[in-house]
């Protein structure tokens, strides 16, 4: 089962991905958005989740 944090910190790079290309990466918007995802992964890393855990291998 994923976790909240995982969850979290997919959700957010998601939404900043879909800002950076509506409005551009310099955008005010977009760079909040890639603040608040890089913070969910910094937080699902020191919970101890794996990169991978975020980041599934495609088969």
């Amino acid at each position: 089962m994923t976790s909240a944090l995982i969850r979290a910190a997919r959700t957010a790079q998601h939404r900043a991905a879909r800002a950076a290309l509506a409005v551009g990466p310099h955008h005010p918007l977009a760079r909040l958005l890639l603040a608040a995802a890089a913070m969910a992964a910094a937080a699902a890393w020191d919970a101890g989740h794996c990169v991978t855990d975020l980041h599934h291998s495609r088969q």
